[in-house]
């Protein structure tokens, strides 16, 4: 996608979307509307994250050979 956010944007838009949801204040079809968006933007965020861990699982050098470590090796 051309205008895709970048994963700080669709995250702060998703809990933007969240926030609303919880007031209570929509009506159905906004609730729906914004729920539905908010799917989007959490599958946006989830790719993005799993391409990022991608790419950090191939920049990882161990003994002088790239290797795969898990991202949790690293919390």
């Amino acid at each position: 996608m051309e205008n895709e956010p970048s994963f700080e944007e669709a995250l702060t838009q998703l809990e933007e979307i969240v926030n609303s949801l919880e007031t209570g204040k929509l009506s159905l079809d906004q609730s729906l509307k914004r729920f539905e968006e908010g799917i989007r933007l959490s599958r946006l965020c989830n790719k993005k994250l799993a391409e990022t861990q991608q790419k950090v699982e191939k920049l990882v050098e161990k003994d002088g050979m790239l290797s795969s470590e898990s991202m949790s090796d690293y919390e």
